[in-house]
C-alpha cells in the first residue's frame, strides 16, 4: 500500500501522526472550464462553434505563473485545492483522440501544487453539460452523438448560451441554470444515464449512445489518470482523491407528464417550457411559453413569449456527415428528425402526444421512476463504473461522492457500495442571494426544509432578521450532513461547492471598495460551516482572469463567484516557508476572507482531538 498522506478514520479525516485534519479548500479555478487557445471568454461568437480546434494548455494558469497563484492561497489560509479538469480538455479533437500536451502541463502544475503542501482532490467538472449548451465540461462532439446540433441551439431555444446571444452584454443573470430544463440538456442527460432504456434506437458504433457517451467519459478521465500514476510522484500526495461527476443532472428521467412543467422544479426564469413545448420548438415548431421571473418574494409567473424558431431545428439534418468524427450511426436513428419522435413520444405529422408519462417507468421492471429511483439505480450504475475504474488505478484513494445536488442520497448504508473511502460531497448555495444577487438581511427560506417536507406550507419557511438566516443555513447544512450519513452511513462530509455572488448590488463594491454585503454573506456560510461540523469545504471558486473584460469564467456565464484578484501583487515566497507558517496553525480555524478564526463557543467541537488545519 502507498504511502497515504490522508486516510479516513470514522467521519474524520486524519494524517499520519494520527492527528485530525479538516480540508479549508478553495477550487481552483474556474479559468480551467474555459479553453486557453483561442482566448474564447463566454460572451464572445468568433470562433466559437470550432470546438475540435481548442487547448486547454495553461489551464487553470501557466506553469510559470503557479507560484504566485499557490503563494497567495495558502496566505489565504487554503490547504487543500479542488482541481477542476474537463472533459472536453482531454477529448476536445474527436473521439478518443486525447490532448497528452495539456496533460503534461496538468502534471507540471500538481508537481508545483505539491511543493507547497495542498491536498488535491480531482473535479471532473460540468455545468449545463458543455459549453455549447451554456456552461461548461463535455466536448462539442458529444452533442453531434447525439444527434443535436449546437448551431440551432439558440434560435431553437434548446439552450441560452452567453456566446450566442444577441446582446451579451446583456444576457440575464443566473438564466444559465434554466438550460437543465431545455432541450439540450434534457437529451444528453437522459442518454448519458438511461438511453439504454429510453433511446434504444440510438446505436452508435455497434453501441446504445449511453454506453457510447460514458465509455469515452471514463476513458478520457482513466487515462488522465494513468499519466498521472505513471508519473511516480503524485499518487496519494498531493493527489488524496477524485470525485465523481460535478452536479449530475436526471435530464427527462423521472417526468411524469412531459406537458406540464414539473413541481419539483423550484428555478422558473426567463421563457419556462415544458418539455413537451421543448420538443416542439426543438423541431422549428413556434410555440407560445410561460415566462417567469424572480422578484422581493421568489419567482412568480410574469406571461408569455412565444419562441419561433422558424422551421429551424436543434438535431441536425439527415445529410449531417458523420464521418467527420469517424463513427457509424445505426441506419435504425434517422437523423433529421427528434429522437423522441422516434420513439413513440410524440406524433411529429400531427404535433400530438402519444406517450406523455414515456420517462416516468423503468422498462425493464415498469417501476414507477421518481428523483430517488433515478439516484439509487441509473446515477449509482454509473458512480460504480466510474469508481471501479479510478480504484483500478488508484486502489486506496479517497471518492468523493457527490450525489444530485440537494436530492435525497443513495441508500447505501451497509452495503457493498459502503465503501469506507467515501467522502460525502454536497453543494450549497443560498438561491436567494444568488438569483437576487444581494445580500438579504431582512428574510430568507429554509430551502432544504421546503425540498425535505419540513414545513406545512413555504411561508413557514420564511426567516426574518439576519440572526435567524444565519441559523437558517447552519441548520441547513448541518440536515444534509446528517442526512448523508442516515443514508450512506458513517463517512467524512466535505462541501465542494459553497459560495456567494461577489457582484452584488449592481457591483457597487468594485465602484466603491465597500466590501460589507459579501462579506456578511460569507461570513453567514462560513459561520453554517463551522456550526455544521462538517470535515471541509471547498469555497466556489478562484479566479485568475481579471481586467477590464466580462466576468467570463464564472460559474456559469453570470453567477460571478469567484475570488478574483483585487489587490496589489502577491510576493512570491518559498514553498517551504507557507508550509511551515501553515503547519504551526493547528486548531479547526474555517477560514474567510477577513474573519481567520471559529467563533469562541465552537473551539470545544474543534478541540476534542488533536488536530491540524495546516
Amino acid at each position: 500500500m502507498s504511502h497515504m498522506r490522508l486516510r479516513i478514520d470514522g467521519r474524520t479525516f486524519r494524517d499520519p501522526q494520527n492527528r485530525e485534519v479538516t480540508l479549508h479548500g478553495i477550487n481552483c479555478a474556474a479559468d480551467a472550464k474555459l479553453p486557453a487557445t483561442p482566448d474564447l471568454p463566454s460572451h464572445v461568437s468568433e470562433k466559437f462553434f470550432d470546438g475540435d480546434n481548442v487547448s486547454f494548455v495553461n489551464r487553470p494558469f501557466s506553469l510559470e505563473d503557479a507560484d504566485t497563484h499557490f503563494t497567495r492561497l495558502r496566505s489565504w489560509g487554503y490547504n487543500t485545492l479542488r482541481y477542476i479538469f474537463t472533459w472536453e480538455a482531454i477529448e476536445h479533437a474527436g473521439p478518443g483522440k486525447y490532448d497528452e500536451e495539456w496533460i503534461d502541463h496538468t502534471i507540471s502544475v500538481l508537481r508545483k501544487a505539491k511543493e507547497y503542501g495542498f491536498f488535491i482532490f480531482m473535479d471532473p467538472h460540468q455545468d449545463v453539460w458543455s459549453r455549447f449548451s451554456g456552461g461548461s465540461g463535455a466536448p462539442m462532439w458529444t452533442l453531434y452523438a447525439c444527434g443535436l446540433d449546437p448551431q440551432h441551439f439558440a434560435v431553437t431555444e434548446a439552450s441560452l448560451v452567453q456566446n450566442t446571444y444577441p446582446e451579451p452584454d446583456k444576457f440575464p443573470k443566473m438564466i444559465w441554470a434554466t438550460n437543465y430544463t431545455r432541450l439540450a440538456c434534457q437529451v444528453v442527460f437522459t442518454l448519458f444515464f438511461a438511453g439504454r432504456d429510453f433511446a434504444p434506437k440510438a446505436i452508435i458504433d455497434g453501441k446504445n449512445i449511453q454506453d457510447y457517451l460514458t465509455d469515452h467519459y471514463i476513458g478520457a478521465i482513466e487515462h488522465l489518470a494513468r499519466r498521472i500514476h505513471d508519473a511516480g510522484d503524485l499518487e496519494y500526495d498531493p493527489i488524496i482523491g477524485w470525485e465523481s461527476l460535478n452536479e449530475p443532472n436526471k435530464g427527462l428521467i423521472s417526468y411524469q407528464d412531459i406537458t406540464v412543467v414539473p413541481k419539483e422544479q423550484q428555478l422558473k426564469k426567463g421563457t419556462t417550457p415544458t418539455a413537451w413545448q421543448a420538443m416542439l420548438t426543438g423541431s422549428g415548431r413556434a410555440c407560445e411559453v410561460e415566462t417567469w421571473d424572480f422578484g422581493g418574494m421568489g419567482p412568480y409567473k410574469s406571461g408569455t413569449a412565444l419562441i419561433d424558431p422558424e422551421g429551424r431545428s436543434a438535431w441536425l439534418s439527415n445529410d449531417y456527415d458523420d464521418t467527420h468524427y469517424g463513427w457509424r450511426r445505426d441506419p435504425g436513428w434517422k437523423l433529421g428528425e427528434c429522437l423522441w419522435a422516434q420513439h413513440g413520444v410524440w406524433d411529429p405529422s400531427t404535433d400530438t402526444v402519444l406517450k406523455k408519462d414515456y420517462f416516468a417507468k423503468d422498462p425493464k421492471n415498469g417501476a414507477t421512476i421518481d428523483t430517488e429511483y433515478f439516484t439509487n439505480h441509473y446515477w449509482m450504475a454509473h458512480y460504480r463504473a466510474y469508481s471501479k475504474m479510478v480504484k483500478s488505478i488508484f486502489p486506496d484513494s479517497l471518492m468523493f461522492f457527490q450525489p444530485p445536488v440537494l436530492e435525497i442520497p443513495p441508500k447505501i448504508k451497509g452495503t457493498s457500495d459502503d465503501d469506507p473511502n467515501i467522502v460525502f460531497s454536497p453543494h450549497f448555495y443560498d438561491g436567494i442571494t444568488l438569483i437576487t444577487k444581494k445580500w438579504n438581511r431582512v428574510w430568507n427560506i429554509d430551502v432544504f426544509g421546503v425540498l425535505r417536507g419540513k414545513y406545512l406550507t413555504p411561508a413557514f419557511a420564511i426567516k426574518i432578521g439576519e440572526n435567524a438566516i444565519r441559523n437558517c443555513f447552519s441548520h441547513q447544512l448541518r440536515a444534509i450532513r446528517e442526512e448523508g450519513t442516515e443514508y450512506m452511513g458513517v463517512h467524512p462530509c466535505v462541501f465542494t461547492e459553497i459560495g456567494i455572488p461577489y457582484d452584488m448590488d449592481d457591483k457597487y463594491a468594485y465602484k466603491t471598495g465597500n466590501y460589507s454585503s459579501q462579506i456578511a454573506a460569507l461570513d453567514a456560510n462560513h459561520f453554517a460551516l463551522e456550526d455544521s461540523q462538517a470535515n471541509g469545504f471547498a469555497l466556489w471558486t478562484y479566479v485568475t482572469t481579471v481586467g477590464g473584460r466580462l466576468p467570463d469564467v464564472i460559474k456559469q456565464c453570470s453567477q460571478d463567484t469567484e475570488l478574483a484578484l483585487l489587490g496589489r501583487p502577491m510576493e512570491r515566497r518559498r514553498p517551504v516557508d507557507l508550509f511551515e507558517r501553515r503547519q504551526s496553525c493547528t486548531g479547526g480555524c474555517l477560514f474567510s476572507v477577513g474573519l481567520p478564526c471559529v467563533a469562541r463557543h465552537h473551539l470545544s467541537f474543534f478541540f476534542k482531538s488533536s488536530s491540524i488545519s495546516r
